[in-house]
Parts: C-alpha cells; sequence; structure tokens
C-alpha cells in the first residue's frame, strides 16, 4: 500500500497519477476535499480508498502491515497563514508523528519540506543537512519556519541515533508550476494565473523591481515543471538506499519576464507586459533571486535533464490549461 497525504493537492495528486502510471493499484489518498474543485484532481484515478487525515491514525493502524511508504504531502501551505499554532500542528506534529509511525513499521517516508526554510536567501540554497548549517538558516513566515523546525527535528533525531523510517528524504520545493494546481487561487503559479488573464484578454502584469540590481520584470526565481518534481520523487521510491534532505529545483535561476515571455509564446500572442509596484506590504521581505543547489541530488545519482523553463511553459499552456481538460 502506498499512501499520499495531501493526495489531491496539487503535487500530490501528481504522485499519484505518476503512480498509476505506473500501474500500482494500492494507491491511498489522504485529504479534506472540502466544498471546491479539489475533487478534480484526483477524479480519474482508480483509487484504493480515500482518508480524511482525522481518519489517518486510525486507518494506519489497521493496515499497519501493509503500508510499504508515504508520500507526505500534506500541509498548511500558505505563507500567508497567520495562525501559529495551527501551521505547528499541521505541519511539524503530524510530519513528526509520520515520522515515528513509519520507523515503528519499516515504511518509508518521503516528505515535503520547502525553500522557504531559506528565508531571505542571504544564507545561500545549499541544502545541507548539517546541524550547523541548518541553524543558519531564518524562515521569514510561520509556514518556512514549521518546515525547518521539522528538519531540525529530524537531524536532532539522526544525531542521536534515534529511531528512522526504512527510507526517508526531506524535498525543499522551489517554485513548481504545472496541472492540478487550479483550486489554490491566488497561490497559483504566474503561469497559471498569467493565462488566465491573457485568456480574458486582459494585460499580464509583473512586479517592478525596487532594487537597483534588478529590471522591472527582472526577479530571479528557480521555476521547476511538476514533471520534474514528480520524476525524482518516483527516482527516490526507485532507490530505498537514498535517504537525505534534498533541494528540488533545476538549478538554474530564471526572470518573471521571462517566464511572462514563455506563457505569451505558448499561447501565440504579442508580448505586452505592465509593470506594476510590489505592494508596500511585502516589498520589505521580496526575494529577488533563488537558485537551489541541486549537487546533492546529482551526486546522489539522479541523472535525468530538467525541463527548461520554455518547454515546461509549453507544456503545462498547450496540454493542460489550453484544453478543455486541464486537469492531469
Amino acid at each position: 500500500m502506498l499512501i499520499v497525504t495531501g493526495g489531491a493537492g496539487f503535487i500530490g495528486s501528481n504522485i499519484v497519477a505518476a503512480l498509476e502510471e505506473r500501474g500500482e493499484t494500492e494507491i491511498v489518498v489522504v485529504d479534506r476535499l472540502r466544498d471546491g474543485i479539489k475533487w478534480k484532481n484526483i477524479a480519474k484515478r482508480n483509487l484504493r480508498d480515500i482518508v480524511h487525515p482525522d481518519d489517518l491514525p486510525a486507518f494506519l493502524e489497521k493496515h499497519s502491515g501493509d503500508v510499504e511508504a508515504i508520500f507526505h504531502m500534506g500541509a498548511i501551505s500558505a505563507t500567508t497563514e497567520t495562525d501559529a499554532d495551527k501551521i505547528l500542528n499541521n505541519n511539524l506534529k503530524l510530519t513528526t508523528w509520520l515520522w515515528e509511525w513509519c520507523s515503528r513499521h519499516s515504511a518509508r517516508l518521503i516528505y515535503a519540506s520547502s525553500a522557504a526554510t531559506y528565508g531571505d536567501g542571504k544564507q545561500g540554497f545549499d541544502d545541507s543537512f548539517d546541524a550547523e548549517d541548518l541553524a543558519k538558516l531564518a524562515p521569514l513566515n510561520a509556514y518556512g519556519w514549521s518546515k525547518h523546525a521539522t528538519d531540525r527535528r529530524f537531524r536532532r533525531i539522526l544525531d542521536q541515533n534515534g529511531f528512522r523510517p526504512k527510507q526517508w528524504a526531506g524535498l525543499k520545493f522551489f517554485n513548481v508550476y504545472g496541472p492540478n494546481e487550479y483550486h489554490k487561487g491566488g497561490m497559483r503559479s504566474v503561469v497559471s494565473q498569467m493565462f488566465d488573464k491573457l485568456s480574458a484578454g486582459e494585460t499580464a502584469t509583473l512586479f517592478k523591481s525596487h532594487h537597483p540590481d534588478y529590471e522591472d520584470g527582472g526577479q530571479l526565481r528557480d521555476f521547476v515543471w511538476v514533471g520534474d518534481v514528480v520524476n525524482i520523487i518516483m527516482w527516490l521510491y526507485d532507490n530505498p538506499e537514498v535517504s537525505d534532505l534534498f533541494n528540488i529545483g533545476t538549478g538554474k535561476a530564471r526572470s518573471f519576464k521571462d517566464l511572462a515571455l514563455a506563457v505569451f509564446s505558448a499561447m501565440g500572442k504579442e508580448p505586452v507586459i505592465n509593470y506594476i509596484p510590489t505592494p508596500e506590504a511585502i516589498r520589505d521581505k521580496y526575494q529577488y533571486f533563488t537558485e537551489a543547489n541541486m549537487a546533492k541530488l546529482r551526486k546522489a545519482g539522479y541523472a535525468a535533464e530538467m525541463t527548461s523553463l520554455e518547454e515546461g511553459v509549453r507544456l503545462y499552456i498547450q496540454d493542460y490549461l489550453a484544453t478543455e481538460d486541464p486537469f492531469r
């Protein structure tokens, strides 16, 4: 049995689709579907079960001898969430409980960390799992802190030679884009939001730069196609001897202007971009550069090439967003 928490979410539902495409039949999704369109992310899947998160402990105990691996993508991922107690319970405490459960039952755990753990990026973007290096990072919001606190707790457990899952891997996702993110509203990727604007005849907008080293739209991010993210996760699943904390990006920062031009190209439109001031509420904490150091994952043996920004945006728009059924 393979369990995907957050399995109806963006990355989680893409993992579920990939597992099914590989011929896996014992797939269990753990998620809250609520009253939006999230259910459509798993509407095409033939699942063994769908479990509400509140029922997960009882479900795991009932099937304790059947679980091979847990892909833990479930979390409160909104960087705007201010209820730190809520974030703590859903992110740090649940992930720690799953670590303990997998340790007791010889199961594997692949869990979502985040590039938000790097804070303003002044300490770089190296996915070192050394305790001293982790201590230098300063996340800017409660979400990033909860993921960072989780990584540090697992580092402490390992340093004390404590219990550990059969395989474990923490994944520091950078700016992931691709199908099945539509339920995220304002937290969707720029690709998805810009496609909607252009399709409605509106003008594309990007933030002006308030930094002397960057032109308007020149702010840099490591944009990574969700297909590459899933390929890495499947590679980890196929290589159970690999355990570590890894960056999940392309290793190549690109500008928001590059991203916008790729959207225009994929839609066959002439580029027209309007630059607006970065909101003052986020201006002083706005990041101008993120780029994943992918050396550790490469050294571990992952050799597949990453999809270029232009190709990833083309795939997303032409194979999903511009079709009658944009869901994977």
